[in-house]
């Protein structure tokens, strides 16, 4: 399968790779028909979906499985009225359906808004209204659908409810029946014309770590750009077993379960859970045999502290994370304890990966890697000028004569906001980084949360990552508090883990402080600390900073 989209499919060295990665571009690309169905009829009853969930149910799903159901979904959507160009809202959570409507809105050319279950009224009025929803496709849990409920008044552009129930249980008022409807659909008939490769295909609201939640809207190669994150970054082939920590409702999720995995022929193996747990993680990996695995550094914090001699992990293979920054910490422990060197990816909505750690590097702990082919990335000053090594500036893209596979097409409705991310030939994406000699990247944090403090600018992850050395610490957040002597101080809010919560005091605040003040410069050591139970995030695992700011600035 790759082979119809590179010109050239295996590389060996960071040289091999720059100088030779080269996509193969059909007109008029759709994910669903020149993937999916291709393999279908290439090798049909291969794997391509295993799901599992905490009741111990299963679907195994061959390709010829999913493209039948795809094609029956397709047909059941358009009786409802819905096609090419139609905006439809997915709240599925970690649902087997939601990868089956995934590719039957592929196979329309309608575009798809996956969602988090985890939305307000406000939140799905936000959206309905700024994006124009036709329809929204939903799992029947009384949350959600009765955020849903409350914001139809204020939704007047959606037309379709749709709820996939259990078999038996009643249905919401106003809701079409998903489990008793789509099965009477008729045969599916191919739209004449689906899409152009600069159609929108989806389209993502950000996880909003400041501020409202922006539409990022991503054309039909936006699927052919994941190619790299799963056929080189994840180093998948057909036979792996790929297990993506990811909800369906942030961007993640097509990242690790989805285009990349499939280009690859891999299977995507899917765990769904109402709550995690390292333990119950650890026995699905075990019980399947996965092969490769990756996550946000958050998941593999709580797994380096179970005792994984407990476990049987020896099918993994490789294991990579994204999301945020890896402190090395977890990198050591992680290695001390598998034998595995995790390997780091960085991108954001707005992209597919644009640094990375591939198989031909050796990999850097606490290093994003260096920057995916696919992308001319450098770094800025504030000027503008480009960046020496070892200086920190902000990670951008740059556009030469075409628009890289990968990056999103613009804010959707918004050219003023899209203009000030994107002028000039640059995208900006507000992430700050610094450069080796050997060309690799090290996160400082988003440009908002880099700390002024008595002249000094400080990176909130250097701080974070020397705290996290020390062995009380599962997770922390820095962050700037406004003092009238220094500007600002940094302040620590540190989750403990539970040997040592007890120990939460004046005396274990100093011994942090001391450990900070030996593992990196003693001026960045935080002179406040806070201990909590749990640090504010998005639904996509990252810190919310600006929350931790906005609690500090209302108790002033």
């Amino acid at each position: 399968m790759v082979e119809r989209f590179l010109k050239q499919t295996h590389f060996t060295s960071v040289e091999d790779y720059n100088n030779n990665l080269e996509f193969i571009i059909p007109e008029n690309f759709n994910f669903a028909y020149d993937v999916m169905d291709a393999w279908a009829a290439e090798k049909p009853d291969g794997l391509a979906l295993l799901w599992t969930n905490d009741q111990g149910e299963e679907i195994r799903a061959t390709y010829a499985d999913l493209k039948a159901q795809s094609d029956q979904a397709a047909s059941y959507l358009q009786s409802l009225g819905i096609g090419k160009n139609d905006p439809v809202m997915l709240i599925l959570k970690r649902r087997y359906e939601w990868w089956v409507v995934m590719l039957a809105l592929c196979k329309l050319g309608a575009i798809v808004i996956p969602a988090t279950h985890m939305l307000t009224k406000h939140d799905i009025v936000y959206r309905n209204t700024r994006a124009s929803v036709k329809a929204i496709v939903c799992v029947d849990d009384e949350y959600v659908v009765s955020q849903i409920q409350a914001a139809k008044a204020d939704s007047p552009t959606v037309k379709q409810y749709i709820t996939i129930a259990d078999h038996g249980k009643p249905i919401p008022q106003g809701f079409h029946d998903w489990q008793t409807e789509w099965q009477q659909a008729p045969a599916f008939q191919r739209p004449a014309f689906v899409n152009t490769n600069d159609d929108t295909m989806l389209m993502y609201f950000t996880s909003g770590t400041s501020g409202e939640p922006k539409m990022v809207a991503h054309d039909y190669l936006y699927a052919m750009g994941h190619l790299t994150t799963g056929v080189f970054w994840h180093n998948l082939h057909e036979g792996s077993l790929h297990l993506t920590v990811a909800d369906t409702g942030w961007g993640k999720a097509v990242w690790g379960k989805f285009y990349g995995q499939w280009f690859a022929g891999a299977t995507v193996f899917v765990f769904d859970h109402e709550k995690f747990n390292a333990d119950t993680l650890l026995r699905q990996i075990e019980k399947y045999r996965v092969t490769s695995f990756c996550a946000p550094p958050t998941i593999y914090r709580f797994m380096i502290r179970e005792d994984l001699s407990k476990y049987d992990l020896s099918s993994l293979e490789y294991c990579t994370t994204a999301g945020e920054a890896l402190n090395p910490a977890v990198y050591d422990k992680f290695l001390e304890k598998t034998g595995i060197r995790m390997m780091e990816g960085f991108g954001q909505t707005e992209t597919t990966m644009t640094l990375g750690t591939f198989p031909w590097m050796t990999p850097k702990p606490g290093s994003m890697g260096i920057p995916n082919a696919q992308y001319d990335i450098d770094l800025l000053r504030a000027d503008g000028t480009s960046c020496e090594d070892g200086e920190k500036g902000e990670i951008v893209v740059r556009i030469g004569d075409k628009k890289p596979i990968g990056l999103f097409k613009e804010y959707y409705r918004d050219e003023e906001l899209t203009r000030e991310a994107w002028h000039e030939g640059i995208y900006h994406t507000g992430d700050m980084a610094w450069r080796d000699e050997d060309g690799y990247y090290w996160f400082e944090g988003r440009i908002d949360d880099v700390i002024k403090s008595s002249g000094y600018r400080i990176g909130p992850f250097e701080v974070e990552s020397a705290l996290m050395t020390h062995p009380a610490v599962v997770e922390c957040a820095i962050t700037g508090v406004p003092d009238d002597i220094r500007g600002m101080v940094v302040k620590a809010t540190v989750v403990l883990g539970k040997e040592w919560k007890d120990k939460a005091g004046d005396d274990l605040v100093k011994e942090l402080q001391q450990h900070v003040k030996k593992v990196t410069a003693p001026y960045k050591y935080p002179r406040i600390v806070e201990f909590v139970d749990e640090l504010p995030k998005t639904i996509s695992g990252k810190i919310r900073r600006v929350e931790i700011r906005k609690k500090d600035a209302d108790k002033a």
